[in-house]
């Protein structure tokens, strides 16, 4: 963790698979993030396999798209501190999406596929790990932001690179969504404002070749980040979820 936002051990985006789980727990130095469930074959691990207990254990209220948001909505991992609190998770809306090596922007199979993600962050400070054997650094936008943009490459590698060169490009491009995190003010970041809870908030936004990726703070003690393909960020709004049990499907 760096200036208060989390990164996997080694520079590289963790898998998220169930039989990795552990590797989407947020830890005292470094740390993994949990990325969208996914088998090793790329594709999505299956709404049933995924369960809302996590959730449920946050001391933190989860957000989501709001009621505007009339379509599929699922759950994906939430991602713990060493001492085992829930930090952070994800929810989905829209179309599931699968990795995508033969993604081309604007392709067909773009078209198919159309979400958004939305990162809850608890918004912590410094503090001491439960254990009393290290420090937990604080979280911020950038976290969110962070995540959000390691969510987004989680679905996505260019066409026409072998599979086996794919963790050589994420490693790269998660220090590449790092760098950007760490600078939310730079010139990669435009301002966007859209409703939380009801509420015009500024987000700071960026768009790439694989989607976009937003991030922001809410009145309620948490940062939010997100990230999508094939649905506008214009239009989104969001708000804290009121029954998380809804998205289990």
């Amino acid at each position: 963790m760096r200036n208060g936002r989390v990164r996997p051990k080694g520079g590289r985006a963790a898998r998220s698979d169930e039989s990795e789980e552990a590797s989407g727990h947020m830890e005292t130095t470094s740390s993994a993030v949990a990325q969208a469930p996914a088998a090793e074959d790329g594709q999505p691990v299956p709404s049933a396999r995924r369960t809302v207990d996590g959730y449920l254990r946050a001391p933190f209220p989860w957000y989501g798209l709001d009621e505007a948001f009339t379509g599929p909505r699922w759950l994906m991992q939430v991602g713990l501190s060493a001492d085992g609190a829930v930090e952070h998770g994800s929810v989905g809306h829209g179309d599931e999406p699968s990795v995508r090596s033969e993604f081309a922007a604007g392709g067909d199979q773009d078209a198919k596929e159309k979400f958004a993600v939305v990162v809850t962050v608890a918004a912590n400070p410094v503090r001491r790990s439960a254990d009393g054997t290290g420090v937990l650094e604080a979280t911020s936008v950038s976290s969110a932001a962070w995540l959000a943009g390691v969510g987004l490459l989680s679905f996505t590698w260019p066409g026409q690179m072998d599979h086996s060169l794919r963790d050589d490009w994420l490693e790269q491009q998660t220090e590449t969504a790092w760098v950007l995190a760490d600078d939310l003010e730079g010139e990669d970041w435009s301002t966007l404002s859209l409703p939380v809870d009801g509420v015009p908030t500024p987000f700071h936004y960026r768009e790439s070749e694989y989607g976009w990726v937003l991030a922001g703070s809410t009145q309620q003690g948490v940062h939010v980040g997100a990230y999508g393909r094939g649905m506008s960020a214009y239009g989104l709004g969001f708000a804290v979820v009121k029954d998380i049990a809804a998205y289990q499907g």
